[in-house]
């Protein structure tokens, strides 16, 4: 879910979020939204009543983005994606949705399996086809994966990089 809210409300605002049940992950962005929060629950009615009840009904929020998951399968499960994230050596972090060629999505996310600083990703319904979550050691080596690496695949027609704000996860 992407979300924006009121100016200098940011900090308050995820903290509020990561006391929902339900919501696995909310961070600070640069980009065209504040907010960008994972929701993850048992079934489909539960993540929809989580954002439309209690997420969109927050005070500070004015407008959010709710993106629906596909199945991306086993590509993003394998535990060597994992190792710099458990070690917290991954302080470069950012969401990049994606726009592809009609049919490309699944194609697409196979791509984005062979890039290591891919962490997850998803083909999603709503705005956007493909949403991943890209970790890296520095600024420098996230740079070069968003535009080299993910910007560079075939089937991409649009991409938006939502940077992660460190200073807004105390």
């Amino acid at each position: 879910m992407m979300m924006n809210c009121d100016l200098g409300a940011e900090k308050q605002v995820i903290s509020s979020l990561k006391k929902i049940p339900g919501v696995k992950e909310a961070h600070g962005t640069l980009g065209l939204y504040d907010i960008v929060a994972q929701i993850e629950a048992d079934s489909e009615d539960k993540v929809k009543e989580i954002a439309t009840m209690d997420i969109r009904n927050m005070p500070k929020i004015h407008s959010a983005v709710t993106l629906t998951r596909s199945e991306s399968g086993e590509l993003f499960q394998s535990s060597e994606k994992l190792i710099g994230m458990m070690l917290g050596q991954n302080l470069a972090k950012a969401y990049v949705v994606i726009h592809c060629d009609n049919g490309e999505e699944y194609t697409t996310l196979k791509n984005l399996s062979h890039i290591p600083e891919v962490k997850e990703a998803d083909v999603v319904f709503g705005f956007y086809d493909v949403i991943c979550k890209v970790e890296a050691s520095d600024e420098k080596i996230l740079n070069h994966v968003l535009t080299k690496a993910i910007r560079s695949l075939p089937h991409i027609k649009t991409s938006m990089t939502l940077n992660i704000l460190n200073e807004q996860e105390s």
